[in-house]
């Protein structure tokens, strides 16, 4: 007869079910709001990720949920923030543009998956022969250059999106010349919501600092998008 595994030795496993052993009921509300709030910003800000790394949008939804999921049953950590970055996206991004510009859907699905699982598998032993301290040999000025970088090139290639204009991308250099040739074909209505939502943002952030500020960017986005389309 297999004898049961104590609750508390498999929450060494499974760390959600020690800290659900712990659980107040007073901390629900407070939870359910922030859920409400990351999932609002978050599932948005996945699916615009997607785009960035040349995905289908939808492919931001799973990356939003199934990750999360996965790490809420198995992480350690619980204020640690976890999901897709722009970072990724960018990574993602220039692995994928090896398989050439326009590339069939289902081709890149099946790549930017068997990538996620290799980065997934090498994470994994990495954590098993504790080689985090690699990343202490990565200096703060080649940390801030990288992130630098990135937003950059986040910056280029979303612009177009902000102007209305739709045209073929290419290196960054080559988008950033491809913006100021179509910016006479920008569309008004499209660049001034692009405004007032950035406007709604920055001047919450400096004058209700405490304020969700992009939760109420989202929201008048989708309210904009439903009464003017």
């Amino acid at each position: 007869m297999q004898t049961p595994v104590a609750p508390g030795r498999l929450a060494r496993y499974i760390p959600i079910l020690g800290w659900l052993q712990s659980y107040s009921r007073e901390w629900l509300r407070f939870d359910v709001v922030a859920a409400i709030t990351t999932a609002v910003v978050v599932i948005p800000q996945a699916m615009a990720y997607a785009t960035i790394a040349g995905l289908p949008v939808e492919v931001g939804l799973y990356t939003a949920f199934i990750p999360m999921v996965i790490y809420a049953i198995l992480g350690t950590s619980r204020p640690l923030s976890f999901s897709t970055t722009s970072t990724i996206a960018i990574l993602v991004a220039a692995q994928l543009a090896t398989l050439g510009p326009g590339g069939d859907p289902g081709r890149l699905i099946v790549a930017a998956s068997t990538l996620a699982l290799l980065v997934g598998a090498f994470l994994l032993l990495a954590g098993i022969f504790r080689m985090g301290f690699i990343a202490n040999f990565i200096s703060d000025p080649v940390l801030t250059g990288f992130k630098a970088g990135v937003g950059l090139v986040i910056l280029v290639g979303q612009a177009p999106k902000l102007l209305g204009v739709h045209f073929d991308k290419g290196p960054f250099f080559q988008t950033i010349f491809s913006i100021f040739q179509h910016l006479p074909q920008a569309s008004p209505p499209t660049l001034l919501l692009a405004l007032v939502t950035l406007t709604l943002v920055f001047g919450l952030k400096h004058f209700l600092p405490r304020a969700p500020a992009p939760l109420f960017a989202v929201v008048l986005g989708i309210a904009a998008s439903g009464l003017l389309c």
